[in-house]
Formats: structure tokens, C-alpha cells, sequence
């Protein structure tokens, strides 16, 4: 079955240039919405799509209308709901049109046939194994390092992952998330830098609405021990795994990992049964700086009071995050 599902560069090249694996994804996307109507429908409406800008000083936050994501913003990621339903990543169940390019025998990277960017791929793991990172986070720098044009990004199983039963990751063109634009300022003016040597960075930033650490380097052994070091001064709770998101991506030689850190999946505005509720289930792409609305009443009426407060309350709170950086700290 998975042969079938593999798609060859020779196909691909019919959509563009295949000499890399970066290449051969970009193609990819265009080859699936040759022959899929649903990816087809949902990248072209991507040009039509509402968006507004909310500017907050040293940074912005975009707000998107994107009614298709409805299915991830308003996902039910109970134990329950996910026994009870086929999973969407596991290759016997992909539709009939999807196929992928095979990556490390491990994953295969696929179109997301509901973008959110003009050209947004998933990376299913082939096994059906719970998104947990631990014993994955160096595929997340490989992939980085081969897919040079796009930010890999992770969803923790309790931070927007809609498939916490199987593990993957997400990519997106690099440059259109708020974070990337803004992360040179931050790191020079609105950062406190934990740790640092000549080949490795770690660095603290809050005043964002979010906060998070950052890890930048050439070294992958030395990112993966960092970060390693850095899940375990995390508390995981109840759940398996701390609560966080990733973005990375490659260039001039440096990953650079951003670790968005988190202490709720959805904000309260998600279960108000009021007008004044807002449907939004915050992931990657959202502490990125992208807010995706599904509903367009949500869009029309969202301001800066309510953006602020939505991330306040998904993202770390700042005696949680004190103690983290100390940890850090005292740890080097």
C-alpha cells in the first residue's frame, strides 16, 4: 500500500523543477491540486482569503479568515472522539488522489489539503505512534535542513495537533509568519540571553504576548541536547509530554528553534455560549503571529483586547517562565 502512495520526481517534474527534496515538495503541492479537487478548492481560495493586521508596538498579529480550518480550530481531541474515528494520517485511509514523497523511510510528506499557506505540507510519520517529539526531534532539524525554503513546525498532542494519536509535523514557505519577520529585533532588543558560546545560543523572550526560548546553532547534537535538557525543567502535569510548540528552520548554516511554551489548548473565549464567543484553537502557526479565524462573525468582531487575551491565556504564564529561565541558568 505504501508503494502506491509514494509519488516519483519524474511525475513531479511535470510541475516544476525536482533536484532536491525542497523542490520536489513545492512540486508536490501543485501536482495534488492538478489531480484533487479539495487541495485544488482550498489553494485557490487562500487568494481570495480576509486578512487584517493588529499592531502592537515592536510586533503585529494577523488575523485570517480561513472557514476550512474549522476542522482543526474546532477539533475534538478527547480520548474518545479520537477511538472512535478513523485516523487521517495512517496511509490506508488517505484519499484515493493523496500520495507523498517518501523522506528517511520514516515519514511521508504530504499536501495539506486545508492550507493555511500557498503551500503547506504535512509530515506523517509512516507508523501510527502518539505525537509525542522526544524520540523525534532530530527528524524536525533534518527536515529543516532539506526542506530549505519552508519552516517545519510541531503541534504538541494538547497544543492544536487535530491528530495526537499519530505523529507529525507541518511546513509552511518560510517568511510568513509574523515571528520570522520580527525574531532578528527580538533577539537584539527583547531578549535576555541564557546561555551563550561561540557556536550555540539560547535565548528568553517575553513582552510579546507569548512567551518562549530560543535555540541557535550549527550544531545539531548540541541543539538536540539542549532541548532535551530544556523539556525536562518543563512540567508535563497530567499530560505525557510538557506543553509546547516548535517552529524551526535552516539558514546560513544555523537552525534556529523556536519553543513557544504553553499551559492551556484553547482560551476561555473557545467555550463561551455567548456573542461573545470566538472560535479559535491556537497552534503553531497562531503563537507564530498568524491568528486563524474560521468563522467570519469571529474575524469582524476580534480586537486587540481579545487577541491579548487569548494568547495570555493559552501561553506560559510569567512566574512558570521565571522559573524555567532559572533553571536554565543554573543548570549551564
Amino acid at each position: 500500500m505504501l508503494k502506491q502512495k509514494i509519488i516519483l520526481p519524474d511525475e513531479l517534474a511535470k510541475f516544476g523543477s525536482v533536484n532536491n527534496l525542497n523542490e520536489q515538495s513545492i512540486a508536490l503541492v501543485k501536482q495534488q491540486c492538478a489531480v484533487w479537487d479539495l487541495p485544488k478548492k482550498n489553494f485557490e481560495a487562500l487568494f481570495g482569503i480576509q486578512s487584517a493586521t493588529f499592531d502592537f508596538g515592536h510586533f503585529k498579529i494577523i488575523i485570517q479568515f480561513n472557514p476550512e480550518r474549522i476542522r482543526s480550530s474546532a477539533a475534538k481531541t478527547d480520548a474518545k472522539t479520537i477511538a472512535e474515528r478513523p485516523c487521517f494520517l495512517c496511509i490506508k485511509n488517505l484519499p484515493q488522489e493523496q500520495k507523498g514523497i517518501l523522506f528517511q523511510n520514516k515519514y511521508l510528506i504530504l499536501t495539506n489539503p486545508f492550507p493555511i499557506f500557498e503551500t503547506h505540507l504535512t509530515i506523517s510519520s509512516l507508523e501510527h505512534t502518539p505525537q509525542l517529539i522526544e524520540n523525534y526531534f532530530v527528524d524536525l532539524l533534518d527536515l529543516s535542513k532539506v526542506l530549505s525554503d519552508f519552516t517545519v513546525f510541531y503541534n504538541g498532542p494538547q497544543c492544536g495537533a487535530s491528530a495526537p494519536d499519530h505523529f507529525h509535523f507541518q511546513a509552511g514557505i518560510k517568511g510568513l509568519l509574523p515571528v520570522e519577520e520580527e525574531f532578528d529585533i527580538l533577539n537584539k532588543d527583547h531578549s535576555e540571553i541564557l546561555f551563550q558560546t561561540e557556536n550555540l545560543k539560547i535565548i528568553a523572550v517575553e513582552n510579546y504576548l507569548r512567551r518562549f526560548v530560543a535555540i541557535i546553532s550549527g550544531d545539531k547534537k548540541e541543539i538536540e541536547k539542549q532541548f532535551n535538557k530544556l523539556v525536562r525543567f518543563l512540567d508535563a502535569n497530567e499530560n505525557e509530554e510538557p506543553m509546547f510548540n516548535i517552529l524551526c528552520n535552516f539558514e546560513n548554516g544555523k537552525w534556529r528553534v523556536i519553543i513557544l511554551l504553553r499551559e492551556k489548548q484553547r482560551p476561555s473565549h473557545f467555550f463561551r455560549t455567548d456573542k461573545k464567543q470566538i472560535i479559535v484553537g491556537p497552534a503553531a502557526v497562531e503563537l507564530g503571529g498568524v491568528l486563524v479565524l474560521p468563522r467570519e462573525e469571529d474575524f469582524n468582531k476580534i480586537t486587540k483586547k481579545e487577541i491579548a487575551e487569548i494568547y495570555g491565556e493559552v501561553t506560559i504564564n510569567k512566574e512558570s517562565f521565571e522559573g524555567f529561565k532559572l533553571n536554565i541558568k543554573n543548570s549551564i
